[in-house]
């Protein structure tokens, strides 16, 4: 089967919105809206991995799968979208997915085993010193079952939104150095979690994706060279069981004196002031899962494709990510 698949950070699409849930459609805010829809129709996407959707509210009188639909009435007429979203975040950032109705069933399939639900805390050893400390995901990861419309499982997803490691407090460099670290192994902790659930599913013989805004890279800086690993890399497998390690739908990363390339997004140095090119959306796909074309819709690296090339002035405002799409085939 051939899918078209994305991962797209919309960037606070909650701002989009009116408080009772309906698409703003006039002022910045729905010129915004109407740019990200012309993105995610040029995708052509069956499968769309949305990060920084819309609110839900616990008490569910709105929802981001809700809102999504709501958002694609309005700016995408004729669209056989339908959604669907996971548990409640702590914070006004969601995940949530856009797919072809017509094509694709997906369900919230979340592990109901007690303590391993990615809503509830969880122990996880970060240091490598057998001493395991609490963690708890920030915005739990999604968890979906994509099946056909025969209702065959193609595939386990899980779309994810990982701890930043930004630092927004003022701080001398001791406490800006205590904070990093402690960001870095929550990063870690929480791969860790959402890799553990990989190896579960793939222990059933079942493809797994995994894609989102991770917030980290490969080999990128010198937290991951201090600790010997990077947060991509414990969501890639391990190397003692070859048969099980994901892999990236996009050719590795070259660095050069702008940052990384191909690259999905920029940060400022709060120390230097420079900015840095990174790529910190994934998408990862298991080995039952073959990859035709992955491509990172960034409109100053993709210079010879015309569609990305129309869309520039939208990729460029409409989100300060650029979405990632891949071309795969369940094997």
């Amino acid at each position: 089967m051939l899918l078209r698949i994305a991962v797209y950070n919309m960037e606070w699409m909650r701002n989009l919105f009116e408080t009772d849930g309906s698409p703003k459609t006039t002022g910045a805010d729905g010129k915004r809206s109407k740019m990200l829809a012309d993105i995610v129709q040029a995708l052509q996407i069956d499968f769309l991995g949305v990060v920084e959707g819309p609110d839900t509210l616990v008490s569910g009188a709105k929802t981001s799968s809700g809102q999504l639909i709501a958002w694609a009435d309005e700016f995408i007429p004729g669209h056989s979208f339908s959604a669907v979203h996971g548990f409640p975040s702590s914070g006004q950032q969601e995940l949530a997915a856009l797919y072809d109705s017509t094509k694709l069933k997906v369900l919230f399939t979340p592990e109901t085993k007690e303590g391993e639900r990615f809503n509830e805390p969880f122990l996880m050893d970060t240091t490598n010193r057998l001493i395991k400390e609490q963690y708890r995901h920030y915005r739990p990861p999604l968890e979906l079952s994509i099946l056909g419309m025969d209702d065959q499982l193609i595939s386990r997803v899980i779309i994810a939104h990982t701890k930043s490691k930004g630092i927004f407090d003022k701080v001398d460099y001791a406490r800006f150095e205590q904070i990093s670290q402690r960001d870095r192994l929550k990063l870690f902790g929480e791969c860790m979690h959402i890799r553990e659930r990989c190896d579960h599913y793939l222990s059933k013989g079942q493809n797994v994706i995994v894609m989102g805004d991770i917030n980290d890279g490969f080999e990128l800086d010198f937290y991951e060279n201090r600790f010997s690993k990077s947060a991509v890399e414990i969501l890639l497998g391990d190397a003692w069981q070859p048969e099980w390690i994901l892999r990236s739908v996009l050719p590795k990363p070259k660095l050069n004196a702008y940052g990384w390339t191909p690259y999905s997004g920029k940060y400022r140095d709060r120390i230097t002031g420079d900015q840095f090119n990174v790529l910190i959306d994934h998408i990862l796909v298991s080995r039952g899962i073959n990859v035709r074309k992955g491509q990172v819709w960034n409109p100053f690296l993709e210079k010879d494709d015309p569609l990305i090339q129309s869309l520039k002035s939208p990729l460029i405002q409409a989100s300060d990510h650029y979405p990632i799409l891949a071309e795969i085939e369940i094997l």
